[in-house]
């Protein structure tokens, strides 16, 4: 049985960056340590920087499956009378980014679905890339689909699975091998909770531990927020079991190279986030030096852009020996959205989040750092924004690589007719922008801010080498959402 309390919100948007799908965290908590609402509510501020449009958090009491879910921030959707609400053992949160064409209520996770075992709840972060052939047979064996979401393909196949087999792990360790693409999600059951990372290990999920109760999370800052000790990351292709004996761990019949998102370290990632045993903030600070080694330059000070920018910045300066200093200042009280009805406005909105600092930057040569460039709008409004404020001169550095691929396993990397690397030179984006120079971090010294061997990772928005298949329909960019390169950014 599931009891919704529905909440109306009503948004304007522009995004100014590149965004991931979702966050998902659980709790299993027969103990009582943890109030699984709380925890959820707690966790997701953590991570609410991994989706920004819609949120919501389900808890099972016994069986009965409670829920509320909403477009908007977490901070927005939920009150305390509503968190007092949700009682149970057992809960799953969740947080969205999506594609303009998706951003409803009725995607908003986490997906609730009755079948005949019962109540299922899934919360659920990736993409499939053969979603349009799944949906495609199981509409054509009757299926009627009420969102334009993955996990509604994936709650269909384990509710057929599940006829089949003893447990509700074992229906998704039958229906892993059908899926591909990128998915780490969490499944609730009236008695358990399961979490999931595929084969590759595309997105990261990680589980911690306070007293007898466990929580699973994208990423680790969220275990803090909880006040939970780090236990291990989940495998990939592993299936972890949460139910009243404790914790099981089974393995999907799977053999493919692990290939985590490198971008996480980049970008998307909490900078206090540990991912897979390496710390997001020691990779930035590495790609910093990195680039320093590679594209020195004189200047006076060196800042980054907030917030991924400055953990490079850091690393630049003490390589370089150029001063740190803030030379821009976050608006933190920006939430997901502000209004912009006007082009002059759109062109002037980098202001309302970002602001120079006049008298530090006033005269100087400026290094500037920031993750990456897409299309190079918002660069360039960013080093006006500096040279406005008196700096001298603006040499921007990136650190990552020119992006010369779109990405199919969740992040809203555009096609390639959209950024700006596949028309230009570097001399020639540097002009685009207004930088007096301008540097990427090499491709191949992407493995040294992980410290691997090259192998483990996935680059392909740069490289073009996808570790898992894409189909044909998904490169020409056809059909309905499941055949489209994303194309919001």
């Amino acid at each position: 049985m599931f009891l919704n309390s529905p909440m109306q919100a009503d948004f304007n948007q522009e995004d100014q960056g590149l965004h991931e799908e979702c966050g998902v965290f659980g709790v299993y908590s027969q103990d009582g340590a943890l109030d699984p609402a709380y925890s959820c509510y707690n966790a997701l501020l953590a991570i609410q920087h991994r989706g920004q449009e819609s949120c919501g958090i389900a808890v099972n009491n016994n069986g009965l499956i409670s829920y509320h879910k909403d477009m908007g921030l977490v901070s927005e959707v939920f009150r305390p009378r509503m968190l007092e609400s949700l009682k149970g053992q057992i809960g799953i949160g969740h947080v969205r980014y999506s594609n303009e064409k998706d951003n409803v209520r009725e995607n908003a996770q986490p997906l609730m679905m009755r079948y005949v075992k019962g109540a299922l709840a899934l919360s659920y972060n990736g993409t499939l890339t053969n979603a349009h052939e799944l949906k495609h047979e199981l509409q054509r064996r009757g299926s009627i689909f009420q969102t334009t979401m993955d996990p509604e393909i994936i709650s269909y196949l384990i509710a057929r699975e599940r006829r089949k087999t003893p447990s509700i792990e074992e229906a998704v360790l039958q229906v892993m091998p059908q899926l591909r693409g990128a998915y780490s999600m969490l499944i609730m059951s009236p008695q358990k909770l399961i979490a999931v990372r595929d084969p590759h290990g595309f997105r990261p999920l990680c589980i911690g531990k306070v007293e007898q109760s466990y929580v699973v999370a994208s990423e680790s800052c969220a275990l803090d927020a909880v006040g939970a000790d780090f236990v291990r990351d989940i495998e990939p292709g592993e299936v972890v079991v949460f139910d009243r004996n404790g914790l099981r761990s089974l393995k999907a019949d799977t053999k493919v190279q692990k290939s985590s998102c490198i971008f996480e370290y980049i970008y998307f990632a909490r900078t206090d986030s540990v991912i897979d045993g390496v710390s997001v903030y020691a990779a930035r600070k590495e790609s910093g030096r990195l680039l320093a080694r590679q594209h020195p330059v004189e200047a006076d000070m060196v800042i980054g852009v907030p917030e991924s920018g400055i953990d490079a910045a850091i690393g630049f300066s003490e390589e370089s020996g150029i001063p740190y200093e803030k030379g821009i200042v976050k608006n933190g009280y920006i939430g997901r959205t502000f209004i912009k009805p006007t082009q002059s406005e759109r062109e002037r909105s980098v202001r309302i989040k970002l602001n120079a600092l006049s008298h530090a930057v006033k005269g100087k040569r400026v290094v500037l750092l920031d993750d990456s460039i897409v299309r190079g709008t918002t660069s360039a409004r960013i080093v006006k924004m500096l040279k406005d404020a008196g700096a001298a001169e603006v040499h921007l550095r990136i650190s990552s690589p020119p992006f010369l691929w779109p990405c199919y396993y969740g992040t809203d990397i555009p096609s390639r007719d959209n950024l700006v690397a596949c028309k230009h030179t570097i001399e020639e984006i540097a002009g685009i922008t207004g930088a007096d120079s301008l540097g990427f971090l090499e491709l191949d010294s992407l493995k040294d801010i992980i410290h691997s061997d090259g192998t483990g990772f996935c680059d392909a928005c740069f490289s073009g080498n996808y570790p898992a298949e894409i189909p044909e329909h998904l490169l020409t960019g056809q059909s309905d959402r499941y055949c489209q390169p994303l194309e919001h950014l």
